[in-house]
């Protein structure tokens, strides 16, 4: 009972941080059908695909492409079970051979672009805190509060709050997120908050008010909760 309840929690965990997925059965594997969310993986780092918020209206995405960071070595949609452990160079839906490409101006651990997509850092085993996992210091637009309904966005954050949240998130330990769903930890009421990069790309946070947590394994500090206190009231406004 303990393991189903964290399947399905991984499986509704994954399509409310990406905004599609696909179901793929595959004969072979203990799964009858396969959800996979768009991702790739290299250097160590795993990527989800950034997918604009169409009901927020007209994105403007400025994206140049750099140097080439590598290629895609094994589609998992073809072959892979949901067991399968991913390596550098797996692509859920990539075909083999697409070229991954870093973007400029933007550092590739935080966000890389294959087949004209943008792919933003997901999981980073070597990062320590929030700012490790994602380095975009001055490279942060607004900070959005969402829907949880339908991702739209309802609330920005003023300059100083934006300013007072990146300072206390970069500092954010990581925990191991496993043990926080252990704990209970990720559940109750969530809060949906969107970074928009300078570029436009922006990429959704989850977080927990009453375990001031968010889905990444970051525990928020008194300066996270004292932002996001003094921005949500603004909502009924």
């Amino acid at each position: 009972m303990r393991t189903l309840k964290k399947i399905i929690f991984f499986s509704v965990f994954a399509l409310l941080l990406s905004s599609c997925s696909n179901s793929i059965s595959l004969k072979g594997c203990p799964d009858a059908i396969i959800e996979w969310v768009d991702m790739l993986m290299i250097d160590d780092i795993k990527y989800e695909r950034h997918y604009p918020e169409l009901a927020n209206g007209n994105f403007h995405i400025t994206i140049e492409k750099g140097k080439e960071l590598g290629k895609v070595t094994y589609k998992m949609a073809d072959s892979a079970c949901s067991n399968h452990k991913m390596q550098n160079g797996d692509a859920a839906f990539l075909n083999e051979g697409t070229i991954i490409y870093e973007i400029k101006g933007y550092p590739s651990s935080l966000v890389v672009a294959a087949n004209d997509v943008v792919y933003v850092a997901n999981t980073n085993k070597n990062a320590k805190t929030a700012g490790e996992l994602y380095p975009m210091d001055r490279l942060v637009k607004n900070i959005y509060i969402q829907s949880t309904e339908d991702g739209k966005r309802m609330h920005t954050f003023s300059q100083s709050s934006k300013d007072k949240f990146l300072t206390a998130f970069y500092e954010l330990k990581l925990e191991n997120v496993q043990s926080l769903i252990d704990a209970g930890k990720l559940e109750g009421t969530r809060l949906f908050l969107e970074i928009e990069l300078n570029n436009g790309v922006s990429f959704r946070l989850l977080y927990w008010g009453d375990s001031n947590t968010f889905h990444n394994g970051a525990i928020g500090n008194d300066e996270i909760k004292e932002v996001i206190r003094a921005e949500v009231p603004n909502l009924n406004k």
